[in-house]
């Protein structure tokens, strides 16, 4: 019996404005609904493509998941750190850690919907979604460890809390 040859299907070509607006859909519908009760259908509906459709673009709804809680706090990180970054060489560690609030601030809220789903649904996601995300939590945790320790060592913190805490 002879076997016929499979041929791999050519890949298919991703539009990114697409997927960038199933993430925006996905995210505003998990900042609202919350993760468990938006559907992929409705992440589809919402961004104007047949249900099927979002598999060209993500592997699952997991996947959009790990995307929108990933953007959540990479906008935040990117806009602390661009703030911290355009201050002069000689920023007193006050001045950083007032560019990093401000920073975090405009990342809140010029990202709403990625922040606040990351927000809302982070504590209800799966162990494995939340380990899949952890390095990039802990990224900005230790932007924040390196900016409050500057300000302990410079003084401008309370000593008699510690540095975690704040």
């Amino acid at each position: 019996m002879a076997t016929k040859s499979r041929e791999t299907p050519a890949p298919v070509e991703v539009d990114s404005a697409t997927r960038e607006r199933i993430l925006l859909e996905a995210a505003r519908l998990f900042r609202h609904h919350g993760y468990a009760a938006t559907t992929l259908r409705e992440v589809a509906d919402a961004s104007g493509i047949k249900a099927g459709s979002i598999y060209y673009h993500f592997e699952s709804k997991d996947q959009i998941l790990g995307e929108v809680l990933d953007k959540g706090i990479q906008v935040v990180i990117d806009a602390v750190q661009q703030r911290v970054d355009a201050l002069p060489a000689g920023a007193t560690a006050r001045q950083r850690v007032a560019a990093a609030i401000e920073g975090h601030l405009w990342g809140l809220l010029h990202h709403g919907d990625f922040t606040a789903a990351h927000i809302r649904i982070y504590r209800n996601v799966s162990d494995a979604a939340r380990a899949r995300h952890r390095p990039v939590r802990s990224a900005y945790t230790r932007l924040w460890d390196v900016l409050l320790a500057d300000c302990a060592a410079a003084g401008v913190l309370r000593r008699d809390i510690p540095v975690p805490m704040v």
